[in-house]
């Protein structure tokens, strides 16, 4: 940003109101706003003084001439996505997302779409698919990034080879400069909609510099670094629509575009090829490119150990090797497809292959390439990653000799990186372990030393800084390592004539901020257990820190994504649509909450617990999240910091002692459940305990699993079925039915005493020193157990995922680790029992909801493995049902909890036939399907032992 803007910032409020009066509606400037928007997928946290969602296309230009008339920078926002920091700015960000998602038109004999700027690429392939069309560019960010965003730093991602870049696919652009002028572009013929002489300037100004144009810029597909002027060459058309995309948003605003759209393939495959290296697989690159591919992406062994390391993950088999390639084919048959294969490996050299033609094998290969950026967040030994230095590229024939030095300009530098990327056209993507946690003193210099060497090294192989996500804040100060004086004087006079007063994104590629500066994670202070205020909670896999677990979140933004196959992520987003409501904006607020000399202060500050206030705590984000980021945890924490010898939400009193309030109900059952339906009765017990009047309270069995439960002597191996509280007074049949199942599995059961809860309620309501203490008590209980080898099945998944999980992170004692360990859930046993078969479910329709804690933190593989063996037609589900233990039912949620119930379980259940089975391990999960679907659903035990009873009576 240049220092006259910098010195001379208008105050604030004078700011918003001027937004205000010029009619823009969604104005914000509260430190919620400010701390959701500090930052975006880049190393950097920088406040904005207010954030505008417009409506419209006039909106946006009404929010640029504010701007201009009080000299405020303004940055446009898509997704928030942009790993270089390219959407965060001192100023107005505007973010387009909301409100501007149209596809407006689909011409599909043109082969073109009329679209809004914070139209989701996704949405545009979905809407181009009936014409069996797509939008050829699709990053890895593509289920929630935006194709303004896109057109902002010329995105590319894994198929560029065959259907370009961002700049290869756009035909026309609306838009308005930094002086305020309407242009409408089209390729080959602009037009200037107000008549002055910006573009006959334009065309002026390169006719002086052909020769450092024809030189310096567009040598290879993948230079991404600086303005794209090689479109406005004569022998290219002179073509503006062109080099404006790729000029991140410093030129020109855009407000429409229209892109081009192109054939599908009928049929895609994959080949895998294994190599003993990454280099050796980047070395085969160049030959296989004859093939016609439409991608060849590299894979690195470490991203893929770190997906294993993720509980719950299901990694696909690859070939033997510690590099991989992953190379598309398409064509109009499978066969064509197979024998494209063939063709590949046979030129591959690879140690090993694969040829995979199945749509959901190849999905999942693609979902490691996909979550890239999350999973190298975290080095081979934990240390957290970060972008910066995260998508050079240099001519693909240069590329492994390229990597081998890479290689070594890390280990000189005392640093681990994990590498992957786009090899066939050249580009690398790499996260390192800079030491901005560890050493903030030393890190933003170890960082500026190895990105400076990292340049020189790239403009030796010819290579671009950027080889797709622009250069932002991270590498535009690196530009005079790959560009003349003349080039850089040149982007200088691009941007004088679209933007003299420097209020587009000032500081990105023309006079270009520090790249050592404002980076978020280096300001953060440390927030170790052992230090004040005590942390509850544990964060072993974070060295103790609450503030190294926080920023996980590196904002890639997967939580954004509209929900789709079994993820659990993050399920009052799509509901709302707001940042706050999503993972990455909560860990944006908690960053906030740890940062020096920002709007959020502290544990209590209102805009944490409003961030906090839509999470469900499902855990999903922990399993879905690519790096791990624990949403649950750290809002059981805040709670816990927030609330500690305070008075807290009634809810916390009555919901969140649930269990203890329970075991008083079961004295007299019959009389509770009265009480709570009697309309009065009711009314008031909803009101006491928080919960809203549109619920309605289930009902406590009349005698509980543990009153009407009589041991069966055996002889059979020895199983512990743990009931937890849920279960044991509401749904005791399901305990009863997983005994019937287990014995008839050739177990003899027990059942572990009274006092064996895993205070999960307590965890989730933040009560975390009586958490502690209970879940103390249990696992003490259970360690005998553990030690004997005898394995330990819970019923209800949350509770069992609470002694997985929660009791390992609250715990000091060797004992919950052990018990982790035994605790099995039932199908989980079943499946590892020698000899056992399950009984038939042919010719049933199973629809089935897995729990999320399930779902995240035991994985549902053994269930679904166990349900097809016994021959089940299985439907699963992803999402959240929306329940989630008390916070579907508190007061406040409900609205929310149905439309979250809506975006997968309740569609699913209304399609499936009336003899369909709603399979739904949860109590929360069934008692939601009850109260909104009028629908039962059933236990896994339950749906088992209905099936032995059938086979014995047949």
């Amino acid at each position: 940003m240049s220092s006259a803007l910098a010195d001379t910032p208008s105050d604030t409020a004078e700011v918003t109101a001027a937004l205000r009066r010029a009619g823009i509606g969604d104005v914000d400037d509260s430190g919620l706003a400010r701390a959701l928007y500090s930052s975006d997928g880049s190393l950097y946290r920088v406040l904005p003084r207010a954030v505008v969602r417009p409506r419209d296309a006039d909106e946006v230009v009404a929010a640029l001439e504010v701007c201009r008339t009080l000299g405020v920078p303004l940055t446009m926002r898509g997704a928030g996505t942009s790993i270089a920091g390219n959407a965060v700015g001192t100023g107005v960000v505007v973010d387009t997302s909301r409100y501007l998602d149209r596809v407006h038109v689909v011409d599909a004999e043109a082969r073109t779409a009329v679209i809004d700027p914070g139209v989701v690429q996704a949405r545009l392939q979905l809407a181009a698919r009936p014409h069996g069309l797509r939008f050829g560019p699709d990053p890895s960010t593509a289920n929630r990034c935006t194709v303004g965003g896109m057109i902002g730093n010329n995105a590319c991602g894994s198929r560029a080879l065959g259907y370009g870049r961002t700049s290869d696919n756009v035909v026309g652009l609306d838009v308005v400069t930094g002086t305020g002028q309407r242009l409408r572009l089209t390729s080959g013929a602009a037009v200037d909609g107000t008549g002055s002489g910006v573009v006959e300037d334009l065309r002026a100004l390169v006719g002086r510099e052909l020769a450092t144009i024809r030189t310096e810029l567009g040598r290879f597909g993948r230079q991404v670094s600086g303005y794209s002027l090689e479109h406005l060459l004569p022998e290219h058309g002179f073509d503006v629509t062109r080099a404006l995309v790729g000029s991140e948003g410093t030129l020109a605003v855009v407000l429409g575009a229209t892109v081009r759209l192109v054939a599908d393939a009928p049929y895609r495959g994959l080949v895998v090829l294994g190599y003993p290296s990454m280099a050796e697989a980047a070395d085969a690159t160049p030959g296989l490119l004859r093939h016609g591919p439409t991608a060849v992406e590299g894979l690195d062994e470490r991203i893929v150990q770190r997906l294993r390391d993720v509980p719950a993950a299901v990694v696909p088999d690859l070939p033997r090797g510690a590099g991989w390639l992953i190379v598309e084919v398409t064509g109009d048959t499978v066969a064509e497809v197979e024998a494209k294969g063939a063709g590949v490996v046979a030129d591959a050299g690879a140690l090993d292959s694969l040829v995979v033609t199945d749509v959901a094998h190849a999905a999942a290969i693609w979902r490691i390439r996909e979550d890239g950026a999350g999973l190298a967040a975290r080095t081979s030994d934990g240390r957290p990653a970060h972008a910066g230095w995260e998508d050079a590229a240099v001519p693909v024939e240069s590329l492994g000799a390229y990597l081998r030095e890479f290689d070594a300009l890390l280990e000189q530098h005392g640093l681990q990186g994990v590498p992957y990327g786009h090899f066939g056209d050249g580009c690398v993507h790499v996260r390192i372990d800079f030491p901005f946690g560890r050493e903030p003193d030393r890190g933003r210099a170890a960082y500026r030393s190895f990105v400076e060497d990292a340049a020189r090294l790239v403009a030796r192989y010819g290579g671009s800084v950027s080889g797709e996500h622009g250069d932002g804040r991270a590498r535009s100060e690196l530009l005079p390592t790959m560009y003349s004086p003349a080039a850089l004087d040149l982007f200088a006079q691009v941007k004088a004539l679209f933007d003299p007063d420097d209020v587009l994104n000032p500081g990105v590629l023309v006079r270009p901020a520090r790249l050592d500066d404002d980076v978020r994670v280096a300001a953060a202070p440390r927030l170790l257990r052992t230090g004040p205020p005590t942390l509850a909670l544990a964060y072993r896999h974070d060295g103790g820190d609450l503030s190294n677990a926080v920023h996980r979140c590196t904002g890639v933004g997967k939580c954004r994504a509209d929900p789709s196959g079994v993820a659990v992520m993050c399920p009052s987003f799509p509901a709302t649509r707001e940042e706050k409501d999503s993972t990455r904006g909560r860990a944006r607020v908690l960053q906030e909450m740890l940062a020096p000399g920002g709007p959020v202060r502290d544990w209590r500050s209102p805009e944490v617990h409003a961030a906090l206030d839509l999470c469900l705590s499902c855990k999903g984000c922990s399993r879905d999240c690519p790096t791990g980021v624990d949403m649950a945890s750290y809002k059981s924490e805040v709670l816990h910091q927030s609330y500690r010898r305070r008075l807290r939400p009634l809810a916390h009193y009555t919901l969140g002692r649930l269990p203890m309030w329970s075991d008083l109900a079961a004295r007299a059952p019959r009389l509770v459940n009265a009480v709570l339906r009697n309309r009065l009765g009711g009314r008031l017990a909803r009101w006491g305990a928080g919960v809203d009047q549109r619920r309605s309270l289930p009902s406590f069995a009349p005698r509980t699993f543990r009153q009407s439960f009589t041991p069966r002597p055996g002889g059979g191996a020895p199983v512990a079925l743990w009931v937890d509280s849920f279960t044991d007074h509401f749904a005791p049949e399901a305990a009863h039915a997983a005994v019937r199942v287990l014995e008839a599995a050739g177990y003899s059961v027990q059942v572990p005493g009274d006092d064996t809860c895993c205070g999960l309620t307590w965890i989730t309501t933040g009560q975390l020193d009586t958490a502690k203490r209970i879940l103390g008590d249990t696992v003490r209980r259970l360690a005998p157990l553990a030690d004997a080898g005898i394995p330990i099945v819970g019923v209800e998944p949350s509770c069992t995922a609470a002694l997985r999980s929660d009791a390992v992170e609250l715990l000091d004692d060797p004992a919950a680790g052990r018990v982790a360990a035994a605790t099995r859930t039932l199908a989980e046993l079943l499946t590892a029992t020698e000899g056992w078969a399950p009984p038939s479910l042919a010719g049933v329709e199973v629809v089935a909801q897995p729990h999320c804690h399930h779902h995240a933190v035991m994985g549902w593989a053994a269930d679904e493995r166990l349900l097809r063996r016994a021959g089940a037609t299985v439907t699963r589900l992803g999402g959240c049902c929306g329940l989630a233990g008390n916070w579907g039912v508190e007061r406040g949620h409900h609205e929310v909890s149905v439309a979250i119930a809506e975006q997968q379980l309740l569609p699913a259940v209304r399609a499936a036939g009336p003899d369909a089975v709603v399979l739904a391990d949860g109590f929360s999960c069934r008692t939601q399907l009850d109260q909104l679907a009028d629908r039962p659903g059933r236990h896994l035990a339950e749906l088992l032992a209905d099936a032995l009873d059938r086979a014995r009576e047949a």
